[in-house]
């Protein structure tokens, strides 16, 4: 119909043109029908955009880890209320294998229509491109970063026969005892193994690290006492609230809500020092910018919204709600940072 009513306008000024003589007539025709093969070329130039119309049915989020985790926990919560706001179901789909790199791989070769998303994490798109190990994405040139959803900072715990009771004192401790204090991480390249190298360079001290298969043997040894500290997440809140550990410092830009008695590793000697498992909202690269924008202003929105703070606050994750620009950067930093702590470290790809 807007095809129509645009013909039949070049006609009317074809016959009005006319009589402004032949010259000028031609001239001003053809000016109007190149508007009207622009128009019609363009069918959707005088309709809403995709941020509008988008979303048109279900979207998928791929979360690359299994039900029940942080990752998970953040993709229901965020996603139930995005559900809500946009008007379509959010599907939350675990696709577990190969540390997360499977489900991730996914996304990065989804169609970049916004509905195939990804709950990425620090260990695949930072601390995995830091180690230099063969992944089939590129976490910088395959994703278009939406936000960063929610960090949780780590946090350095010790058994109590540690004659230690605080952060100085623990440093002085390994000082005067380098080499022999050991501290256990669930394996090679995680959040809680690089965070102990970081503070290795950082505070110029010499900890060895005790890698596990999974986080729980590696909790369950501090326990024990047969590894003395360790960096660990929320996992380990009660066991601090039991007296089993004893927590020194947090690895967080701020304390942690939950121990807001325990200071930070930053304030308490290191500024700048940040060891946190961040989590955010990705899509596949080359997704319209319009999308994105519509994406990121709901999904801060849902972050603000009193129902996910609470949850998301209640479990350890502090909200971020980033601007995809600031989130790209931050990926990167985030590289360049674990890849030097890796270096110095010597850590290599497992």
């Amino acid at each position: 119909m807007a095809t129509r009513s645009i013909c039949s306008g070049c006609t009317s000024a074809r016959g009005a043109a006319a009589s402004l003589g032949r010259p000028i007539a031609d001239a001003a025709v053809r000016a109007l029908v190149v508007a009207c093969l622009l128009l019609v070329a363009v069918p959707g130039a005088a309709q809403t955009g995709p941020s509008r119309s988008y979303p048109e049915r279900p979207i998928r989020v791929i979360v690359p880890f299994t039900a029940g985790g942080g990752a998970d926990l953040i993709a229901r919560t965020v996603g139930q209320r995005l559900s809500e706001q946009l008007g379509q179901h959010l599907v939350v789909d675990n696709r577990v294998g190969a540390a997360g790199n499977i489900g991730t791989e996914m996304v990065a070769r989804a169609a970049p229509d916004g509905y195939t998303l990804l709950l990425g994490y620090v260990g695949n798109l930072a601390i995995g491109p830091a180690l230099k190990r063969k992944l089939p994405f590129d976490s910088v040139r395959d994703f278009a970063p939406i936000t960063e959803l929610a960090a949780a900072p780590n946090i350095l715990v010790v058994h109590p026969a540690v004659p230690a009771k605080n952060f100085p004192e623990f440093i002085a401790y390994v000082k005067a005892n380098p080499k022999k204090v050991s501290y256990s991480s669930a394996v090679v390249g995680s959040p809680g193994h690089l965070a102990g190298e970081f503070l290795n360079r950082a505070a110029g001290i010499e900890m060895v690290h005790i890698p596990y298969k999974g986080a729980a043997q590696a909790i369950v040894d501090v326990i024990g006492g047969q590894v003395p500290a360790m960096f660990g997440v929320s996992t380990v809140l009660p066991q601090v609230q039991a007296g089993k550990l004893r927590a020194l410092a947090t690895t967080g830009a701020r304390r942690f809500s939950l121990l807001p008695q325990v200071p930070t590793i930053a304030e308490s000697g290191f500024p700048g020092f940040e060891a946190t498992a961040w989590y955010g909202l990705l899509a596949p690269a080359r997704t319209p910018q319009a999308v994105v924008t519509r994406l990121h202003g709901e999904t801060v929105r849902a972050l603000k919204s009193p129902e996910v703070k609470e949850r998301l606050e209640a479990t350890g994750f502090d909200i971020v709600g980033s601007t995809p620009d600031a989130f790209a950067a931050y990926i990167k930093s985030e590289i360049k940072k674990w890849q030097e702590v890796a270096e110095a470290a010597g850590t290599k790809a497992d």
